[in-house]
């Protein structure tokens, strides 16, 4: 028989299926509002990229503000290692509570003491349990874990976050079924170099699956980055040849980001070509294009280093025009106008082709100042109708184009 008969759907509450914010804005953003209660979260990431100490933020925050206990427990550091985190944080309240298991059976006792609103699992490759064959951390383990963790959730209403491991190539490690068992999967991606920190959706049940989330990480913990942008721009005070800005998407977000160029000398045999945070198929691409599109540039036996800016991975094509730019901004040795962004993908005969949401990514430019715009043809306000009315937005069709018309930018 079934646990309940179906009824009409009109007659189902959607209450249950609420979000209830967590405290913390930028997950709140990927999580699509925030936590609903009985849904399961997967949060995976690198060593020392900072899951736990965001997750013990966002069991703090939940303790402070959502009514109901929160629950942390960690099955790779003690109580005491975990409670030196919160006091340099500052997130010791009465209601958060700290438990060290390794057993499932001792985290359902934990749950049936403390009836916590919020479980925070790190790591669920830790926990194992006695009734399943197999090591902590196994295929069978992780499997008949996260199972059981998913059904006490959905029955006690206990929203759940599971911090998972992560590959060599940055999967999440375990069993793909994992990623099934779970509501949310969430991957956790930064420099260990670099304060950025950036929370991905990859799946989600109650929400956009799209959406990014930026944080800082700092001495006294994690913030979250309303407004981003700025850290992956330098400003100098005056022009710099070798530099451009475009306008990359992350998820549904437009940052603007510096590109960086360094053209080297001549050498030969075969000349380095040096990328970071940028795809070097795409700058090998870019790099042919203008030697063969272009007449002044010579580019294939001297050394060229691009990168961007504030740690920011950008591999999305529409920036390839604005690496064209930089890369011949610093041949030829003359400087783009700091105003300037350019936005498009450079095909194989040197066109200029569409990307998406250049609208969003025009509007995002024009609200931090800057006023002249090259775009794919199709992309400017006379052909989409609509256009930041403080910025001046020219089509270009090709790179020859594209570079004829920053010159006469900077010219002016």
């Amino acid at each position: 028989m079934p646990a309940e008969p179906a009824r009409p759907i009109a007659t189902i509450s959607a209450a249950p299926a609420r979000a209830r914010p967590t405290g913390v804005g930028e997950l709140d953003r990927v999580l699509g509002g925030g936590l609903v209660p009985g849904a399961v979260v997967l949060l995976a990431g690198e060593p020392g990229v900072g899951k736990s100490t965001l997750l013990l933020d966002v069991a703090q925050q939940w303790a402070a503000g959502a009514g109901s206990p929160s629950l942390v427990v960690s099955g790779e550091e003690s109580v005491s290692q975990v409670r030196l985190r919160a006091e340099r944080m500052g997130t010791l309240h009465d209601q958060l509570f700290l438990a060290a298991e390794s057993d499932l059976a001792a985290v359902l006792g934990h749950l049936d003491a403390v009836k916590p609103g919020l479980l925070v699992l790190d790591s669920v490759q830790t926990i194992s349990t006695s009734g399943t064959e197999g090591v902590p951390g196994g295929v069978t383990q992780v499997r008949a874990v996260t199972a059981a963790l998913v059904a006490v959730a959905k029955e006690r209403g206990i929203a759940t976050v599971l911090v998972g491991h992560v590959t060599k190539d940055g999967q999440v490690a375990g069993p793909r079924v994992l990623e099934h068992l779970v509501d949310v999967v969430l991957h956790f991606e930064g420099d260990k170099h670099s304060s950025l920190r950036m929370v991905r959706g990859v799946k989600n049940r109650f929400g956009a699956a799209d959406e990014v989330g930026c944080f800082e990480m700092h001495e006294g913990g994690i913030s979250s980055l309303a407004d981003p942008s700025g850290l992956f721009l330098t400003r100098y005070s005056e022009p710099v040849p070798g530099t451009c800005v475009t306008v990359a998407m992350e998820g549904r977000r437009a940052l603007l980001t510096e590109v960086q160029a360094l053209i080297g000398a001549t050498v030969a045999g075969s000349p380095r070509r040096t990328v970071s945070g940028l795809d070097s198929a795409r700058l090998a691409m870019v790099l042919a294009v203008l030697q063969r599109r272009t007449e002044r540039l010579t580019l294939h036996d001297r050394e060229v280093f691009a990168a961007t800016v504030g740690g920011i991975r950008v591999v999305e094509p529409a920036a390839d025009l604005a690496v064209a730019l930089a890369v011949a901004s610093g041949g030829l040795n003359l400087a783009i106008a700091p105003h300037l962004v350019a936005i498009g993908e450079v095909g194989l005969t040197g066109e200029v082709r569409r990307v998406g949401a250049v609208p969003r990514r025009l509007a995002e430019a024009a609200r931090l100042g800057f006023r002249l715009a090259l775009v794919p043809p199709g992309c400017g306000p006379t052909s989409t109708g609509a256009g930041p009315e403080q910025m001046h937005v020219i089509e270009v069709t090709d790179v020859r184009s594209a570079l004829q018309a920053a010159a006469r930018a900077s010219a002016e």
